[in-house]
């Protein structure tokens, strides 16, 4: 498929890293004009909270059932993914995903949509960004990585049960299940019409990230990893190109953050929206750091970020993405409950 293309002139590292920068461009673009972010979805008052959690369930049911079509198809499989692992690293997904949703919480924003945030101006976001992929990079393959291995050590035998498609029912049947309850959820927040087809749009790129380097851009002479959307291993992978391009190849990962950004500074700019912003406080900047830090080091135990664990691996059926997700989740609720009662001890001492 990789020649029929005429990608012949190209190595599959290459061919992917243009994909994704096209992949990441219009993600970027689409979640700057949706204000599309998890954390709003988790811990989101009012109509902002609403509004967000139901471009999530739209963007996620999309993802499922689209994902799940390749799978039944025979276009791409999981079956020799990290998402499907036999034996679960517990320990490390429930720690990390509760570090990732206290530092999403402490920075306003997960690095999905920080990423988003640093095409529209905002230096904050940048700093978390980079902050962030230093703290991943030495985590995955730097002075963390003993910490991961210890961590990853304690697994929990699944029994050849790694993805929803192995209980009774299959594939088809959880990818539905899945699908309705997430639009379900969506038809009772305040979304739009118009958003939920954005949203649609958005999710899409997740089967289309899976189908073309799973399919696509696969050459036996040449293989490549199958993925698709993600934030954590993309953002280290950008790092260590930056400081040592002349070693390595540009691939899917360098590809997708500077397609991210791009896109959103397109959509920034279109819009009128583009706006230099910095911390206010030194206070503020801590904050911000111990909140890159505890996401980097959270989404690589966890094995990714809201996107990466939450739309791409659960579209995946996988297991452990959903004990991610949900383990992400529940970090960001502990976080901002212990924001709220500092903030209320605060109050009451004036």
């Amino acid at each position: 498929m990789f020649e029929q293309l005429g990608f012949e002139n190209l190595s599959p590292t290459q061919a992917s890293m243009i994909l994704a920068l096209v992949l990441g461009a219009l993600f970027g673009a689409i979640a700057h004009h949706l204000k599309f972010c998890f954390r709003s979805a988790v811990v989101g008052a009012g109509n902002e909270g609403q509004n967000a959690r139901g471009l999530w369930f739209v963007a996620l049911g999309t993802a499922v059932l689209v994902t799940q079509l390749l799978t039944l198809t025979g276009y791409i499989a999981f079956t020799d993914h990290r998402l499907m692992d036999s034996d679960l690293p517990i320990l490390a997904i429930l720690t990390g995903g509760v570090m990732f949703g206290m530092g999403m919480v402490l920075t306003r924003g997960c690095i999905s949509r920080l990423t988003v945030l640093t095409g529209s101006g905002n230096l904050r976001a940048l700093t978390v960004l980079i902050v962030f992929a230093v703290l991943a990079h030495a985590t995955l393959k730097g002075v963390l990585a003993p910490l991961r291995i210890w961590l990853g050590s304690v697994t929990l035998p699944v029994n050849g049960v790694s993805s929803l498609a192995e209980l009774p029912g299959g594939a088809a049947v959880w990818a539905v299940l899945l699908a309705l309850i997430c639009f379900a959820f969506a038809a009772r927040s305040s979304v739009s019409w118009s958003k939920a087809i954005w949203a649609g749009f958005l999710g899409l790129l997740v089967p289309a990230g899976w189908f073309s380097t799973g399919f696509i851009l696969q050459d036996e002479f040449d293989p490549i990893v199958m993925q698709s959307l993600s934030f954590t291993a993309p953002a280290a992978d950008l790092l260590f190109w930056t400081v040592a391009s002349s070693a390595i190849p540009a691939g899917f990962g360098v590809g997708l953050i500077l397609g991210v950004v791009l896109g959103a500074a397109t959509s920034a700019l279109g819009k009128k929206e583009f706006n230099w912003q910095s911390f206010e406080k030194p206070k503020q900047t801590g904050r911000y750091f111990l909140g890159a830090a505890l996401m980097g080091v959270g989404g690589v135990l966890a094995g990714g970020c809201t996107v990466g664990a939450g739309l791409a691996g659960i579209a995946s059926l996988s297991i452990a993405a959903i004990i991610a997700l949900a383990s992400i989740a529940l970090g960001g609720w502990a976080m901002q409950a212990l924001l709220a009662e500092k903030q209320g001890a605060a109050v009451g001492v004036y």
